[in-house]
């Protein structure tokens, strides 16, 4: 395999798994999206047996799932892919701390694999060649 072969692979793996996990997160909070009162009062519930208060659960549950859907759609893009990959690792460390408080460790396991998969592809944001970000950064031609 030649050298440019390799390089076309890497940025053609790079590009698939960032809109796999796209996807993914685009479809968590699209989900949601429709039933936000529902998602965000079932939440509360889930968390009244924590130390966190009630408004503050609330107003988490109503932003994970727009939050959610925009990382997802900009990363099928390719859009600002940096500042998204480092806003999913945040929201999911947001979602492993509570889920670490309710003690669900089959969910933070789950959640520790994201952060290894959003790690894994800013780690290698030097392969984005398949992106919006990639086409609006390259030169045009005059």
């Amino acid at each position: 395999m030649t050298t440019e072969a390799r390089k076309c692979d890497l940025a053609l793996a790079h590009a698939l798994a960032r809109i796999g996990l796209g996807i993914n997160i685009a479809i968590h909070g699209l989900a949601r999206i429709g039933i936000i009162s529902t998602f965000a009062e079932d939440t509360v519930k889930m968390f009244a047996r924590t130390f966190l208060p009630s408004p503050l659960v609330r107003a988490t549950a109503y932003c994970i799932p727009p939050v959610e859907s925009v990382i997802g759609l900009l990363l099928i893009a390719g859009l600002f892919l940096r500042p998204m990959l480092i806003l999913g690792l945040l929201l999911m460390f947001q979602l492993m701390f509570g889920m670490g408080l309710l003690q669900q460790w089959q969910v933070v396991a789950l959640q520790l694999f994201y952060v290894g998969f959003y790690a894994l592809l800013l780690a290698t944001s030097g392969w984005d060649y398949y992106s919006v970000d990639f086409w609006r950064k390259k030169p045009q031609a005059t």
